[in-house]
């Protein structure tokens, strides 16, 4: 029975024609092998290539053969610079100048400079170029100066005194035993004026004589003898009593007396000074009987004569 066929369809014969010529039923022969590379090389030459962007030119690096002798010429440069930091000065040190140069020169060029002369020698050091450590060595290092002040005073004052006409004969003038110890005076301080005061201040001139009030015998002749400086006191034997007279703040070196020498009323002992505690020139006085004191100024007013 005839095969009915849809109107368009293709015939089985058409269909095994392009069955056929289709590449999967060609022979696997020798010249089927070389079309079908050829063929497959020509759909590959077809398909599209894709193209890498080109790589960003980099900084070329250098060989380690040109990085190595930089290295080594960068060291030696650093030894060559310690070595000259060292052999300069000393070849500096070690160069004679060709002319000589003083001091001033020096000076005058760098003023900040310090010059030391080349002829400069060392001091020897003793025992008195030091200053004293110890407390014993303190007090005797005082003692020294105060020994040596005094005695320049003790010089000044002298020539001072050598200076002055003095007439060792003079007397206080009175026929009494009690004479005024000083002539041409102004009243002073008094008997416990202005706090602790034993005596009276008769105010004079530097290098007016002092007398001995009375006749005795000298018990003290100092140049230092506590705060009344230069003094002398003098022993007496007045109606029965034992009577004693100070004078004090005396000029250095005016002293005519020593002590145990025998004095007579009146007779000259020393100059008015302000050595001591004291401030102006005058003569401090003290009179003492039987060993308590009295007041001077009274005792010569009702006395001296």
């Amino acid at each position: 029975m005839p095969t009915s066929q849809r109107p368009g369809a293709e015939a089985p014969e058409d269909l095994l024609a392009e069955e056929i010529d289709s590449r999967a039923s060609e022979p696997q022969n020798e010249a089927t092998s070389l079309t079908r590379r050829d063929r497959v090389r020509r759909a590959a030459a077809r398909r599209p290539v894709a193209v890498r962007p080109a790589p960003r030119p980099t900084a070329a690096k250098a060989p380690r053969s040109v990085a190595k002798p930089l290295r080594s010429l960068a060291i030696l440069t650093m030894v060559g610079g310690l070595i000259a930091t060292v052999a300069l000065p000393a070849f500096g040190a070690t160069r004679q100048l060709d002319e000589a140069i003083t001091p001033q020169q020096v000076a005058a060029s760098d003023p900040q400079s310090l010059v030391v002369a080349s002829d400069a020698s060392a001091s020897r050091i003793d025992r008195d170029s030091y200053s004293a450590t110890t407390q014993e060595e303190i007090d005797e290092k005082k003692a020294k100066e105060a020994a040596a002040a005094a005695a320049a005073a003790r010089a000044r004052m002298a020539s001072t005194v050598a200076s002055i006409p003095i007439n060792i004969n003079l007397v206080s003038p009175g026929s009494g035993e009690v004479r005024w110890p000083i002539l041409n005076f102004s009243k002073g301080r008094g008997l416990g004026d202005s706090g602790y005061h034993q005596g009276v201040d008769l105010l004079a001139a530097g290098g007016t004589p002092i007398y001995a009030a009375a006749g005795g015998v000298v018990r003290v002749s100092q140049e230092s003898f506590g705060g009344y400086g230069v003094a002398i006191t003098i022993d007496h034997v007045l109606n029965g009593q034992q009577v004693s007279t100070l004078y004090g703040h005396m000029t250095y070196g005016s002293r005519q007396v020593s002590s145990g020498q025998t004095v007579e009323p009146g007779q000259l002992i020393g100059l008015v000074g302000s050595t001591g505690s004291s401030t102006a020139n005058h003569l401090h006085f003290e009179v003492h009987i039987n060993n308590s004191v009295v007041d001077p100024w009274a005792w010569l007013q009702a006395n001296a004569g």
